[in-house]
Formats: C-alpha cells, sequence, structure tokens
C-alpha cells in the first residue's frame, strides 16, 4: 500500500524546514508541523494503520524521540504494544544497549531486556521520522534482534535518499520510507 502523490505532498508540505539547525550546512526537518496539522498526521497515521494491520505485528517500536511519538498513535490504533528504544541512561530498568560510531565517536541505544518478554520471537514494527546515515537505526534493529524480537521492518516518514542509511539497513531488515528525499 502506497500513498498517493497527493497526500505525500500534503505531508511533505506540513513540515517545515530550519536551515542551519543543529550547525551550520544541516536543514533540519522538524516534525512539529506534521504534528499540529490535523490533516496531514490523520493521512499518515490512517495511511500506516492501513499498512500495518496486516503484518501480524506484536509491537511497535519507536527510536529516541520523535519516534516515540508516531509508534505509540501507530500501536494504539492497532492496538499492540509499544516499547521505546532510548539513548543510554534514560531507561530506569535492566537493559541491554548496542553501540553505534558517529562522525566524532559513538553512541548507544538501549532498551529494558524485558521488553518483548510477553512473546517468544516477537514480530517487531520500528518506527522513526527520519533516516539519514542509518546508525542509530542499525544499532536499533539490531537491538531489537538482540532481545529475542524480531525485527520485521523499519519504517521511516523521510528518508535522505542521498546518505545510503536505508541501503544500509536493508542488510538487517525490511525498510518502508515514505517520502524519499534526493
Amino acid at each position: 500500500m502506497t500513498l498517493s502523490n497527493e497526500d505525500k505532498a500534503i505531508i511533505l508540505d506540513s513540515i517545515r524546514d530550519i536551515e542551519d539547525f543543529p550547525k551550520p550546512g544541516i536543514v533540519f526537518k522538524d516534525i512539529t508541523t506534521l504534528l499540529n496539522n490535523p490533516e496531514a498526521f490523520s493521512i499518515l497515521m490512517n495511511h500506516l494503520a492501513a499498512r500495518y494491520r496486516s503484518y501480524d505485528l506484536d509491537y511497535i517500536a519507536g527510536i529516541d524521540a520523535r519516534g516515540f511519538i508516531f509508534g505509540a498513535a501507530l500501536a494504539q490504533m492497532l492496538g499492540i504494544g509499544f516499547v521505546p528504544i532510548r539513548k543510554k541512561g534514560k531507561l530506569p530498568y535492566t537493559t541491554v544497549s548496542e553501540k553505534y560510531s558517529l562522525e566524532y565517536g559513538f553512541d548507544e541505544v538501549e532498551v529494558h531486556l524485558d521488553a518483548f518478554h510477553e512473546r517468544e520471537g516477537a514480530r517487531v514494527l520500528m518506527i522513526d521520522d527520519l533516516i539519514a546515515t542509518g546508525g542509530t537505526a542499525y544499532a536499533a534493529a539490531n537491538l531489537v534482534d538482540k532481545t529475542g524480537a524480531n525485527c520485521v521492518e523499519a519504517c521511516f516518514i523521510l528518508g535522505l535518499d542521498f546518505l545510503d542509511g536505508q541501503k544500509k539497513l536493508q542488510k538487517i531488515t525490511n525498510v518502508y520510507t515514505i517520502i524519499g528525499i534526493d
């Protein structure tokens, strides 16, 4: 199931570009304007619910922090659980973590050790707002699998196609990007 070009345009037009944020040369894709646009948000969430209704998912895992918004809403629409994948040190219980490299150093994401405990081999959809170089998403998908669950697909509202993050992630899970940006 794909969105019409008209619906994609409504979603894309609702996302604000912020020049030189968080540093010079970066164009930040601000999804707060999508969230406060009821038409665009409804189109997006109804599309996601229709797409994933037949996937027999057990959980939605949202990547810190904007993936929480889309993931929690979608989990509620599908009647399944939501699991946050957080940056290191943000979860209160026993966690499992995965490191990934950044341009200058490393970062780490983690999830509660028992996040997917109710179902052995739980089917998990991972979601975030944007995929760029893919480091965080790759680590998060590995993390889901590390817990004994199965990351069946990674979903992104936007994909920066020129950065190859989607190609990297496709090596370990299916990837669905609603709108690609060249």
